[in-house]
């Protein structure tokens, strides 16, 4: 009888787990709908500043030269 008991324990872990699974991938989709890009994990003031200036330095590439 006490061999197995820890048996009892996968079915409560296996609905928490699908559970913070589904979660997890709800956050992703609504993130993803109202941004349109994934979440970048990790984006801190550097890599904001750093995403700021690559916009800057392509949108001033791609407008035309006014001289």
């Amino acid at each position: 009888m006490g061999r197995f008991q820890f048996l009892e324990a996968i079915l409560p872990l296996g609905i928490i787990a699908g559970f913070l699974c589904i979660a997890g991938n709800v956050q992703y989709t609504i993130h993803k709908a109202t941004h349109g890009r994934p979440k970048h994990i990790g984006n801190d003031m550097w890599d904001v500043a750093m995403e700021r200036r690559d916009k800057k330095i392509v949108n001033e590439k791609l407008s035309p030269a006014a001289n």
